[in-house]
């Protein structure tokens, strides 16, 4: 794929719930683009509907055609149908906020999400961006999802996101290699105050992790029997997910869980 086609593409992942619509200079600053080049690359995906303009505002934001063709993923590979009952249970029996997240493109993004019923609970926006380095989730996918894969995030420019992300690159790889040796991650408050995370992979049928399904819990609510309850509970819809989406875990993954939840 052209650098261009990869640019202009790659201007879509700053659209947000909370940021639904975004100006020709903001999308150029953020996404490190002359100007005139993202002008240019606005109007080629304005043609095919994968953004339009507002005519007032001037503002840009998510066509129609974005839409329509995740109406066409959903119907032949079936995902949101899938997942949020799963979350939904998941929630239920953790009391907290659970959510699942895929592989897309060079980002882990959150797909679905179920809010914890609590007056204070994590929230999470659809769609939204998980650090690979700084998350749960990003931390199960990074120990199952190849050897590419880790070595690229490792090669990266890591940000801390608070006070306790680890961003030095041999720290982070033994975090990585310790959640290889437990069948599941934990992150507290790496990636946000207050925000303890406890994530296990969802593999494809290749046997590498294509995404996760986690739990966000706030850290000062994270006993010791919540967090037994929320890792053998995550560990069961991970594996229902998998299950679900045609995905095939490895043996030895198989093998590791199995003793843990023997043990637990």
């Amino acid at each position: 794929m052209s650098s261009t086609v990869v640019k202009a593409l790659m201007l879509l992942e700053h659209f947000s719930e909370d940021e639904p619509e975004l100006g020709l200079s903001e999308l150029a600053r953020r996404s490190g683009v002359d100007k005139a080049a993202v002008h240019r690359m606005l109007g080629a995906m304005a043609e095919s509907g994968l953004v339009e303009q507002q005519a007032d505002s001037r503002l840009y934001r998510l066509g129609a055609g974005v839409l329509r063709l995740a109406r066409v993923r959903e119907t032949a590979f079936p995902i949101s149908s899938i997942v949020q009952p799963i979350l939904d249970t998941l929630s239920a029996e953790t009391g907290e906020t659970a959510h699942a997240s895929l592989i897309s493109g060079r980002a882990l993004a959150n797909i679905a999400t179920c809010e914890s019923k609590k007056g204070s609970r994590v929230s999470l926006i659809a769609g939204e961006v998980l650090p690979y380095h700084s998350t749960a989730s990003g931390l199960a996918v990074l120990a199952f999802g190849g050897d590419a894969l880790l070595k690229r995030v490792l090669s990266s420019s890591l940000r801390a996101k608070t006070r306790f992300t680890v961003t030095e690159t041999s720290q982070l790889r033994a975090r990585v290699e310790a959640v290889q040796q437990l069948g599941f991650s934990e992150s507290d408050q790496t990636n946000e105050e207050d925000v303890h995370g406890i994530a296990a992979p969802v593999f494809d049928r290749t046997g590498i992790a294509c995404g996760a399904v986690s739990v966000s819990t706030p850290s000062h609510r994270m006993t010791d029997e919540q967090r037994q309850l929320t890792m053998g509970a995550v560990l069961r819809a991970a594996y229902t997910i998998t299950d679900g989406l045609g995905g095939q875990r490895p043996r030895k993954y198989s093998d590791l869980v199995t003793a843990l939840m023997g043990d637990a």
